[in-house]
Order: C-alpha cells, then sequence, then structure tokens
C-alpha cells in the first residue's frame, strides 16, 4: 500500500527491504527517490494520506521541513523518501544488504536508470 502510493506520485527506484529478523523496530524499510523537495513532499503526503486511509497510524515523521530526506515511521514499516544525492549518501540498500529485497509490483516501470547518486 505505502509503495504504491509513491509510486503513484511517481517516486523511482523504490526498494523494500525485510528486515523483521534484523532489527526490532520495524518489519520493513521502503526506500524511495524523488527528484526535488516538492517531490519529496507530494510522495510524504501521499504515503501518509493512504496509511490513515487505510487505518494505519504515522508514529513519527522526520525532515518534512527541508525535505531532503523523509523518514516516515508507521511502525512495522518505515518509509524513506530521499532526493538523489541523499540517498546515494545514506546508501541504505548498502546498509542493509543482508536484508531480503521484497518485490514492489509496478517497481519496474518506476526505475530511473539516469538517477545519479553521490556517494561520500
Amino acid at each position: 500500500m505505502l509503495a504504491t502510493a509513491a509510486l503513484d506520485k511517481q517516486a523511482v527506484n523504490p526498494v523494500l527491504l525485510e528486515v523483521k529478523d534484523l532489527v526490532s523496530y520495524a518489519d520493513y524499510l521502503l526506500v524511495v527517490t524523488a527528484t526535488s523537495a516538492p517531490h519529496v513532499k507530494a510522495v510524504a503526503e501521499e504515503a501518509m494520506r493512504t496509511a490513515k486511509t487505510n487505518g494505519v497510524e504515522l508514529l513519527t515523521n522526520e525532515g518534512l521541513d527541508s525535505a531532503r530526506w523523509v523518514l516516515l515511521d508507521f511502525g512495522d514499516v518505515v518509509v524513506h523518501i530521499f532526493q538523489p544525492v541523499e540517498r546515494g549518501y545514506y546508501d541504505l540498500e548498502t546498509l542493509w544488504l543482508e536484508a531480503p529485497r521484497v518485490d514492489i509490483p509496478g517497481a519496474e516501470d518506476a526505475v530511473d536508470t539516469n538517477a545519479t547518486y553521490y556517494a561520500p
């Protein structure tokens, strides 16, 4: 549901990581990229709206003011919405390399091969 909400707002390069056997604070991490601050905010707002509509409570959020990296904590799922530079810098996919990837329906249509991620 949250991945679909992000994709509905044109988020790209989504990755859903199953971390339930690795951490105690969540079962899944959803990582997506948005291209600008307004785009990050739009993706975040759609995720929050979709969660609320489906009875899922937002526990906390961080980063909406700067909208470079927004974290939305829904308990079982933590959503990370990055601008490209921040996604490359924090590189959560490598940090959680041992976490299994979960297929996201429609993700194959949301791949941006031109996205540039900058490592530190």
